[in-house]
């Protein structure tokens, strides 16, 4: 009994340190386009999406419920699943986050939950029909209702504000941009807070601390609150980069109404117990405020790596997560030995890290390279009227040493 004990203290510390990453790796859902527009000074963006990030843990449990009670079977769970099924979501997480890549945290998680219960219990201790309609199937949902809801959103701010001010204007959309994105933290706060809940109480469980079907105790729900409104202090200016100008370059109205959409399409199915992505609705919004400003556009580029980095977020964190279980199932040493794997992984990616800063000094400096088209439409581009003639010539590079110099020549 007390090894089991000390099991399950770990696992309650290791889904802890989990919702931290969540935390930072996400904040970027909130509070990138506030900060790439300019509307609130980095640190002071971040501060304010952990206060709400940390109410909004307070406001439901559905989604914690569907994690706890709904995706697999919690009689056939042991803590040392929940263990393996967290390894393979931090780890996920912390890649996604050195790449910069806004990846779904929530999907990592239930990755890592669905391959470790299925190297333990076998596939039939995961409940198909619940991971069909409350994951995936909002999965593919929110991002397109988000995006379409942010595009239409950016077309009419626009037409509604073709007569207003211009600077009056700006500042009355900073303004409502800063309450969006309160809202976008609180919304998080709301959804996916409860996923760290619900795998605490899934493990409580399974333990035989408390009872089948019963809800996250109180200290679970302020623990959790806590640990991923400490995380979305830190900020994880990697994806806030990537998320506020990696994606597209946002005015003040198209922020407004990117953080609104996503805002409403988050409350809306943290009501419904659905466990979607934040991440997914934030970019999807993101990239349909983009495409709704005349002449604004998406980086595909950037969009194409987050796309691949969604497909492959169950599968991957599922992956670990049952190769964890795996070595778990040969008793403490093996629970040791994925134990000090992750964290030896964790540290050497923090490492990694440290060789490229980035943080609120940074975080809006664009790392993103000019794409083929761009260049090759600035290549082709007309020079300005006036230029003159001297101006326009261009010399060929230098030959090599071996070719003659005469093949040198002035165009």
């Amino acid at each position: 009994m007390e090894n089991f004990s000390l099991i399950l203290a770990i696992v309650v510390v290791t889904a802890l340190a989990f919702d931290f990453t969540n935390g930072f790796h996400d904040t970027a859902n909130a509070m990138a386009t506030t900060i790439s527009t300019g509307a609130l000074k980095p640190k002071v963006a971040v501060a304010m999406s952990a206060v709400l990030n940390l109410v909004g843990a307070f406001l439901s449990v559905e989604v914690a419920n569907t994690i706890s009670k709904g995706l697999v079977d919690e009689t056939g769970i042991r803590p040392e699943v929940i263990f393996a099924a967290l390894v393979g979501a931090i780890l996920w997480n912390l890649l996604t986050w050195l790449v910069g890549l806004p990846s779904s945290s929530s999907h990592a998680l239930m990755g890592g939950l669905i391959g470790a219960t299925i190297a333990s219990a076998g596939v039939g201790a995961v409940h198909g029909d619940a991971l069909v309609t409350k994951v995936l199937i909002p999965a593919i949902a929110a991002p397109l209702v988000a995006g379409i809801a942010a595009f239409l959103g950016t077309r009419l701010t626009y037409s509604l504000g073709k007569k207003a001010d211009g600077e009056a204007a700006a500042k009355g959309y900073r303004t409502g941009q800063i309450a969006s994105a309160g809202l976008v933290s609180l919304a998080h706060g709301t959804n996916d807070a409860q996923k760290t809940m619900g795998i605490i109480t899934l493990a409580l469980v399974a333990g035989g601390v408390v009872a089948p079907d019963s809800d996250p105790p109180m200290w679970v729900i302020l623990s959790a609150g806590l640990a991923i409104a400490l995380g979305t202090y830190l900020g994880g200016w990697r994806i806030i980069r990537t998320m506020g100008k990696g994606l597209t370059d946002l005015q003040p109205q198209q922020g407004f109404a990117a953080q609104t959409s996503a805002a409403t399409v988050i409350l809306a199915s943290s009501h419904l117990g659905f466990s979607l992505s934040t991440t997914h609705s934030v970019s999807g919004s993101v990239m349909g405020a983009g495409l709704g400003r005349k002449g604004g556009v998406v980086r595909w580029s950037t969009a194409t790596r987050m796309f691949v980095a969604w497909g492959l977020t169950l599968p991957a964190a599922a992956l670990v997560g049952a190769l964890a279980e795996y070595v778990t199932g040969f008793g403490t040493w093996g629970t040791a030995v994925v134990a000090v794997f992750l964290v030896g992984s964790s540290a050497a990616i923090w490492k990694i890290s440290r060789r490229e800063v980035v943080d609120h000094t940074n975080v809006n400096d664009s790392d993103e390279a000019p794409g083929v088209v761009t260049t090759a439409i600035a290549a082709v581009t007309p020079p300005p009227a006036g230029t003159p003639a001297e101006d326009l010539s261009a010399t060929i590079p230098a030959p090599s040493s071996s070719e003659p110099a005469s093949s040198q020549a002035t165009v």
